[in-house]
């Protein structure tokens, strides 16, 4: 691992100092979740709880509680769309996990392992038609159409990564192009209903879906370095997956732009043909080290916190939750590192 990579979070979290200064609304969020997810199907509580009951950070939902405060919105008619937001991001949990045939969520294992394959698939599609009641209860066209239509970008997104999967020839912008659809996308609604909500001036809207967009961004590529630095109990999940999986994420791209013959054919044997030594997943990261790769990834994520901090400026002009929103661009690229 990098030295110069590898830095301290930054203190305090600012994930923490929003929790705190949400937590009366974040417990009503919660409580509305728990409601939710109840059905006489007793299958669908039982899984929809193991997965929540796992933890995460709660960003998304989060944002939303948050840039409604900002513009001084009715809150308690967040409630519902923050967990709207967290049902989208909940059943895309559930699908990614059975697609990747992943065995660790959260530090956990993850449901699909616990409750099977056509368990969580099903469950996944009962959390998005909750969250597309809770959507259509809320009375909104503009709301449905900010959330929906970010639904079916999040699902146009993990096609595109099935379709770059194993494709050496997968480009920068290819890979943008699949982070922006399959995770920032619903950063970006998370941020925008608030001031929607508000009644706020659509280039604020506009601005602050920008912000979530490019920190939905930034945050997938610090994402996909962490999958290669990090310690197990930090990422939640098995070190390497991306790499098993023949994901082609930043640091491959950049490391197959500096290859020499043998490295490439070290890339075409794993990533490309998914055969893998014992050995090989410590090859990945000593070229890693070797061309940098670390920190030019993470200096791209930078780029879209830096565009994520001036979108921020542009929606909002002063607000105490403004300097946490700031804060959290830079801990969410170094999170952990």
């Amino acid at each position: 691992m990098s030295t110069s990579a590898k830095q301290t979070p930054l203190k305090p979290n600012p994930l923490e100092a929003l929790s705190t200064e949400l937590d009366d609304d974040m417990r009503a969020v919660n409580a509305m979740i728990i409601d939710r997810m109840d059905s006489p199907v007793k299958l669908i509580p039982q899984l929809a709880t193991y997965l929540v009951a796992a933890g995460g950070k709660r960003i998304r939902p989060l944002l939303t509680l948050a840039a409604t405060q900002m513009f001084s919105g009715d809150i308690t008619r967040a409630y519902r769309l923050a967990t709207a937001v967290e049902f989208i991001h909940s059943a895309t949990l559930l699908h990614d996990d059975v697609v990747d045939e992943s065995d660790q969520r959260r530090g956990k294992d993850a449901a699909n392992l616990v409750f099977g394959n056509q368990a969580s698939v099903l469950v996944g599609d009962f959390l998005f038609s909750r969250a597309f009641q809770l959507m259509t209860e809320d009375g909104s066209l503009e709301i449905l159409r900010i959330l929906s239509n970010a639904s079916a970008i999040i699902a146009q997104g993990e096609v595109m990564q099935l379709t770059t999967a194993n494709n050496l020839t997968t480009t920068m912008e290819e890979y943008e192009e699949v982070i922006k659809s399959k995770t920032a996308a619903l950063f970006a609604a998370a941020c925008e209903v608030g001031p929607v909500i508000a009644g706020a001036a659509p280039e604020k809207a506009e601005a602050m879906a920008k912000y979530g967009m490019y920190l939905g961004i930034a945050f997938q590529i610090a994402d996909d370095v962490l999958d290669y630095m990090a310690e197990r109990e930090t990422l939640g999940k098995t070190i390497g997956d991306d790499f098993r999986e023949g994901k082609m994420t930043a640091p491959v791209i950049l490391a197959l732009q500096e290859a020499d013959n043998e490295e490439r054919a070290f890339w075409e044997r794993t990533m490309g043909n998914r055969e893998y030594n014992s050995n090989d997943l410590k090859t990945a990261q000593d070229l890693f080290e070797k061309y940098d790769i670390y920190n030019r990834t993470l200096a791209l994520a930078d780029e879209y916190g830096e565009k994520a901090a001036n979108a921020l400026d542009t929606a909002v002009s002063d607000h105490p939750l403004k300097t946490i929103l700031q804060n959290l661009i830079s801990y969410t690229i170094r999170r952990e590192l």
